[in-house]
C-alpha cells in the first residue's frame, strides 16, 4: 500500500470519527435539554408513529376526501411507506452495525418506555415519515409541504425520547426520501394539463328584452317533450320571438335556412344532432345562435353555460355574446361537440347507465371490458402510424379529465380539437387496458394516445368505417379530415 493511500485512509478515519463525535454531542444537547414542550409532546408523537398508525390515520383522512390528488397521494404514500419500511428493516439496519444511545441521558419523563432492541442506523420510524410525506407530496405538493414538516418533527423526536442518534434519523430520510423519488420515476404522477387561459371574444349585440327579431325552431317531440315545454317558456319570457315547430316530416336544415332569412337571431330548440346542424346555419348566414336545452342530453347547451332556458333568455334579453369553435369535416359538415369511431357510443352509454348505481370507476371498468370483449376494432392510420382501436374520440376544444372518460369543457374557444384512442392491437392489450384502468393509471400507458391540435386526420386502413357525429351515427368514412375553426360561431350565452 502506497503513503498516499494511507494517508486517504487516515483523513477518511478522522471524518467518519469526527462526525460520530458531532453526532454524540448533538444527541446529548438534545437529550439533556430542560425542555417542558420536548417532555410533553415528543413521547406522545414517537407513538403516534410507532408501527406507522401516524401515517395511516392520515392516508385514512386523505383518501376520505373530494380531492383526486389527496387520495392519489395517500394510496401513494402507504405504498412507498410499505416498500420503505421492508427495505430498512430487512436490508438497511442489517447492513450497519451501530449500538443504540445512552438512554439514561434522557429525563425519565420523555424516555420512551420500550426502546428497541434492532441496530440503530437507520431510524426505521424517520424513513416511513419521510417516504410517506414524500410520497404524497409528488401527487400534491402542498400537502407534501406539510406532511415534510411533521416528518421532521417525528425525526426529532426519536431523538429527543432517547431510540436514535441525529445520524440515524437523517440516514432514514435519506432512505424514505430516495425510495419515494425512485417510485415517482416508476410510476410517474398525474399533472394536471394546464388548458390555454386566452380571453373570450365578445360581440356587441342589441339588447332584446322582449325577443324582437329572434326566430325559434324547435322540435316540440325532443327530448321526450321538453321541446314542447320550451316553446311555452319562451313564449311567455319573449313575446316578440316567432316559433316555427318541426313536424314529422320536415328537413330539419331546409327549416333552419328559411328562419335565418328573416330573423336576426337564429333559435334553436332540439337534440346536438339539431343544434350542430343550426351552428353550421348560422355561421353560413352570419347569425348568432341562441340555444335552448330542448334534447335529451343538451351537451353543447350545458358547455356554453345554457343549460336552462331561463339562462339563454337572459342572455337574450341583455345581449350578451361570445364567440365558440366549431370543428369542420370534410370541409362540409359540422362537429359541436364530438366524434368518434368504433365502440365509443357504446362504451359511453353503457358507462352512464351503471355509474349511479356503482360509482363511476367501477362503471368505466366494467363498460370498458365490455366494450372490448364484444366490439370489432378499426385498423386506421394517421401520422404515418397505423394502428388497430376500438374507442376513438375526437373533440371540439379540449375535454377533461384526463384520459378516457371526458366529461366536460371549461373553454370552447382555444382553437384545439381534442383526439383521444385506445390502442388494441398490440399483445395482451385487453388486460394492460383493463389493469391501468383499475389502478387509475390509464392516460400514462403507452396504449392510450391523446393529442390537442388545430387540424388531425386519419384513414380506414380495411375500408370505410362508420362514424357518429354528436351522439348520432351518421354515414361511413374511408378518410376523415377535422379542422378546427376558430372562434367562428358567435352565441347567447352568460357571462362568465
Amino acid at each position: 500500500m502506497t503513503s498516499r493511500s494511507l494517508l486517504e485512509g487516515q483523513g477518511l478515519r478522522q471524518i467518519t470519527s469526527g462526525l460520530g463525535t458531532l453526532d454524540r454531542e448533538v444527541f446529548e444537547a438534545v437529550a439533556e435539554s430542560p425542555s417542558l414542550l420536548l417532555d410533553k409532546a415528543m413521547p406522545v408523537l414517537t407513538r403516534a408513529a410507532d408501527h406507522s398508525k401516524l401515517w395511516f390515520a392520515i392516508a385514512a383522512v386523505l383518501g376520505a376526501t373530494g380531492s383526486p390528488a389527496a387520495r392519489r397521494g395517500a394510496g401513494r404514500g402507504v405504498a412507498t411507506l410499505a416498500v420503505t419500511s421492508l427495505v430498512t428493516n430487512q436490508f438497511a439496519k442489517r447492513a450497519w452495525k451501530r449500538q443504540r444511545p445512552n438512554g439514561t441521558l434522557v429525563p425519565l419523563v420523555r424516555r420512551a418506555r420500550r426502546l428497541p432492541t434492532s441496530n440503530s442506523l437507520p431510524s426505521g420510524h424517520s424513513a416511513s415519515a419521510a417516504a410517506f410525506a414524500v410520497g404524497v407530496g409528488l401527487e400534491s405538493p402542498p400537502l407534501g409541504l406539510g406532511l415534510a414538516l411533521l416528518a421532521g418533527l417525528v425525526g426529532l423526536s426519536r431523538v429527543a425520547t432517547g431510540a436514535h442518534y441525529p445520524g440515524d434519523v437523517f440516514a432514514g430520510f435519506g432512505i424514505g426520501a430516495a425510495i419515494a423519488v425512485l417510485g415517482g420515476r416508476l410510476v410517474p404522477p398525474i399533472v394536471p394539463a394546464k388548458l390555454p387561459s386566452n380571453e373570450p371574444l365578445r360581440v356587441e349585440t342589441p339588447e332584446r328584452p322582449d325577443g324582437a327579431g329572434v326566430v325559434l325552431v324547435v322540435n316540440p317531440a325532443s327530448g321526450s317533450g321538453t321541446g314542447a315545454r320550451v316553446i311555452d317558456e319562451v313564449r311567455q319570457k319573449l313575446p316578440k320571438a316567432e316559433i316555427v315547430e318541426l313536424g314529422d316530416g320536415d328537413d330539419p336544415e331546409t327549416v333552419l335556412r328559411a328562419a335565418a332569412s328573416r330573423a336576426e337571431v337564429l333559435g334553436v330548440g332540439g337534440g346536438d344532432g339539431t343544434v350542430s346542424c343550426a351552428a353550421a346555419v348560422a355561421v353560413d348566414t352570419g347569425l348568432p345562435l341562441a340555444v335552448f336545452p330542448a334534447g335529451t342530453f343538451n351537451h353543447f347547451a350545458k358547455d356554453i353555460g345554457c343549460d336552462t332556458v331561463e339562462r339563454t333568455v337572459s342572455a337574450i334579453r341583455t345581449g350578451n355574446v361570445s364567440c365558440v369553435d366549431l370543428v369542420c369535416l370534410n370541409e362540409d359538415q359540422t362537429v359541436i361537440n364530438t366524434a368518434s369511431i368504433g365502440a365509443y357510443p357504446q362504451f359511453v352509454r353503457t358507462r352512464e347507465k351503471l355509474e349511479h348505481k356503482i360509482g363511476k370507476p367501477l362503471a368505466g371498468l366494467y363498460a370498458m371490458l365490455h366494450t372490448l370483449r364484444s366490439e370489432k376494432p378499426v385498423r386506421i392510420r394517421y401520422d404515418n402510424k397505423t394502428l388497430q382501436t376500438s374507442l376513438f374520440f375526437l373533440g371540439n376544444s379540449v375535454y377533461l379529465p384526463s384520459g378516457f372518460a371526458p366529461a366536460r369543457r371549461t373553454r370552447m374557444d382555444d382553437g384545439l380539437i381534442d383526439v383521444r384512442i385506445l390502442e388494441t392491437g398490440r399483445r395482451l392489450s385487453r388486460l394492460r387496458i383493463l389493469t391501468a384502468l383499475a389502478l387509475g393509471r390509464l392516460e400514462r400507458s403507452p396504449l392510450y394516445h391523446e393529442i390537442q391540435a388545430p387540424e388531425f386526420s386519419f384513414e380506414a386502413v380495411d375500408g370505410p368505417t362508420p362514424l357518429a357525429r354528436d351522439g348520432e351515427v351518421g354515414d361511413t368514412y374511408g378518410q376523415a379530415s377535422f379542422t378546427a375553426r376558430y372562434r367562428v360561431l358567435p352565441v347567447f350565452r352568460p357571462l362568465r
